[in-house]
């Protein structure tokens, strides 16, 4: 398979001042070519840096894409770097300097002389036709390395790959294709879950399989490279098969599917409804059912209780429960479940109670300790979770929503049909 590297050419992108949006989706669209993508430098706008990060792809990879650096500025050294690596001159481009003057003629305006430079392009290169900006973009060979430059503003790479680069890579390509996946998982840690997966996971497999991880939900990457499409795709749904198999009921959504996702879906095709009361993840729980379009038909509402008189008021906590065994505790997040259902007429609710920190733990209730109640139609249930005393304060909310969408959507497993 042919590898790339993609070089994005910034100081502003160096400096994390703007976020480099154009390395994801260039590689997104390598990968349906059947192109890897093995790197993505990020290069400072200094010539010297600029040419030994291009000497080094040249020599790694069978592709190169540059991004960035080839406006009217000085501090646009592309093209002088291009040219440098290449060891040829820069030279005038006759069309690509009168489409410079039609850009800005049609725009009843003379081009700055600045704007000249954006016609210079190494000798034996090929200017790319920049159908939405000025710049044109360059085509050059790096020894043995094809290498493709690119404006760096998004609208003007999109057009300029569709148009002028992705077509010829195509063609390199015959058909082949690097096809990808993701299978979503919760339930087991990142070690626990790779150990059941190990083989699958050898260097140098194909389909190739790997493992993220964030807030609780590991995902299991699928990659699949393969002659045509049809090829893949069976490669990545015997892959799929596998894991599902290893894996069993903590795989719970395929690519972008979130848990609130799956959650909604499921209680949509089951008629039931569903509520929250929420004391340390305030909101964060009902937030990610309500970002889901159309949760209308199964959200009812939620409730905020973080105060204990909140929760005695609103969800009819007794304040002799949360005297008796504090407020972080198994028997009011039981409470806090019945209570929200009660008002709000659910089938099922969630209730989370916890100290998420970094302040408020204790010996016996430390920062991390949260219980999570479920109401169903057919009992109330409460789990202790331990996210970690020093996990931050961000990090222990994420993941106590994460814990009690699961719970929900492991309590609706095998339930068939909706509801008379």
């Amino acid at each position: 398979m042919r590898t790339a590297w993609i070089v994005s050419i910034g100081t502003e992108l160096a400096l994390g001042q703007t976020v480099d949006t154009n390395s994801a989706w260039l590689a997104h669209r390598l990968r349906a070519l059947g192109i890897r993508p093995t790197r993505h430098a990020t290069v400072a706008d200094e010539e010297p840096d600029i040419v030994a990060v291009l000497r080094q792809a040249a020599d790694a990879a069978d592709l190169v894409l540059v991004t960035g650096g080839l406006g009217p500025t000085a501090d646009d050294l592309t093209r002088h770097a291009l040219a440098a690596v290449a060891g040829v001159p820069l030279e005038e481009h006759a069309p690509s300097l009168a489409h410079l003057h039609a850009f800005f003629g049609a725009r009843g305006r003379m081009m700055p002389p600045a704007n000249a430079v954006q016609a210079l392009i190494p000798r034996g290169a090929r200017a790319l036709p920049n159908a939405v900006g000025t710049a044109p973009g360059i085509a050059i060979r790096l020894g043995r390395t094809p290498c493709y430059a690119l404006p760096g503003v998004p609208l003007e790479m999109y057009a300029m790959f569709t148009g002028s680069v992705e077509p010829e890579l195509r063609a390199a390509t015959a058909g082949a294709v690097l096809l990808c996946r993701k299978l979503n998982t919760f339930g087991l840690g990142e070690s626990e879950l790779g150990a059941l997966i190990a083989d699958l996971m050898a260097r140098g497999r194909n389909p190739e399989v790997g493992t993220t991880a964030g807030y609780g939900v590991v995902g299991v990457r699928i990659n699949a490279a393969g002659p045509d499409e049809t090829t893949a795709r069976r490669m990545l749904d015997q892959a799929e098969a596998e894991l599902r198999a290893r894996l069993g009921e903590i795989v719970f959504g395929v690519d972008d599917e979130t848990l609130a996702v799956v959650v909604g879906r499921r209680l949509a095709a089951l008629g039931r409804t569903v509520s929250t009361a929420e004391s340390c993840t305030g909101g964060m729980i009902a937030a990610a059912l309500t970002d889901i379009p159309g949760s209308s038909a199964y959200f009812r509402g939620g409730v905020v209780a973080y105060a204990n008189e909140a929760k005695t008021a609103v969800l009819a906590v007794p304040a002799e429960r949360i005297a008796r065994h504090g407020a972080v505790s198994a028997p009011v997040a039981e409470a806090m479940a019945a209570g929200v259902a009660a008002r709000l007429g659910t089938d099922y609710a969630l209730a989370v109670t916890g100290i998420a920190g970094p302040t408020g733990g204790t010996a016996d209730k430390p920062v991390g300790l949260v219980f999570i109640g479920l109401r169903t139609p057919r009992e109330t249930t409460v789990r202790e979770f331990r996210f970690g005393h020093d996990a931050p304060r961000d990090v222990i909310r994420q993941r106590a929503t994460h814990a009690a969408l699961n719970m929900l959507r492991l309590a609706m497993t095998g339930i068939e049909g909706p509801r008379d």
